[in-house]
């Protein structure tokens, strides 16, 4: 498959056979046989070649009317919603959410509306999306995670070769927080409401008096554990100084404990 993908990649013009290629193609996602990135030797390997049939997807796509139950919708058709049915096992709570085709979710995900999953994410099992949640294309969240209200993932499609957004098991993220730009999030970390995450924002850490930056082509990483809220700290400049500004920083107060996880523990019974 990848060889056939990366060549449909390279088209500029498609075949009836191309199409039913895409759509093979599509269905791998679906079923979790082919993911954009993957866990590897302690890190995360990115898969170009699945970025490069989901784009090839986008051209091959022609805009059709895809309007539903009285709402209006025009969107490529290579891309529908995903159907879902009872056997899937995913909860689908009513009011307007939607997943798109080409994403992998898998049993036992809660969706609470509205929500958006986008093509070529990955959303592991138990894993709850709360109200007005977005999982963007590609990025790939790991097992009972908890996407709170107006939690955002940030998707990566291009370039191909990026690192897109990852969030490993049993990670809280908090209400309206902002994950960007290939940020990796560790096992069990907790993000505090509001925190903004990307590849140039350095993150303190105040318990092991650090600071924390993305590496030379590499993607900012929250340590596994880490409790993460939002903070300030002083400009350096001397004007900066003298007229008081401050700039947003995401802090790391603590690091899990068994207190962490009693707070956290009620979001169980909403599964």
């Amino acid at each position: 498959m990848r060889d056939a993908v990366e060549a449909l990649f390279a088209k500029e013009t498609f075949t009836p056979d191309d199409r039913r290629l895409l759509e093979s193609f599509l269905d791998l996602l679906e079923r979790g046989e082919a993911r954009a990135a993957e866990p590897a030797d302690g890190g995360w390997r990115v898969n170009a070649w699945v970025k490069k049939g989901i784009l090839a997807g986008f051209r091959m796509g022609v805009l059709t009317d895809c309007s539903t139950g009285g709402f209006p919708f025009f969107d490529k058709d290579t891309y529908p919603l995903k159907r879902l049915t009872l056997e899937s096992r995913v909860r689908v709570v009513p009011g307007g959410s939607a997943i798109r085709r080409g994403s992998y979710v898998a049993a036992g995900v809660t969706c609470m509306p509205p929500m958006y999953v986008n093509v070529g994410a990955w959303v592991d099992e138990g894993t709850m999306i709360d109200s007005h949640a977005l999982v963007g294309s590609c990025a790939q969240v790991g097992k009972r995670v908890h996407l709170s209200a107006a939690a955002q993932l940030g998707g990566v499609l291009e370039p191909v070769g990026a690192t897109p957004v990852v969030v490993e098991d049993d990670v809280l993220v908090g209400g309206n927080c902002g994950v960007y730009e290939g940020t990796r999030v560790g096992r069990r970390a907790v993000l505090g409401s509001g925190v903004i995450l990307t590849r140039s924002t350095p993150i303190f850490d105040l318990v092991r008096e650090r600071v924390i930056r993305a590496a030379d082509g590499e993607s900012l990483t929250v340590p596994e554990y880490a409790v993460v809220v939002p903070g300030s700290r002083a400009v350096s400049s001397e004007y900066g100084r003298s007229q008081g500004v401050q700039l947003y920083t995401p802090v790391i107060v603590k690091y899990r404990d068994e207190g962490t996880d009693r707070g956290v523990r009620l979001e169980q019974w909403l599964r």
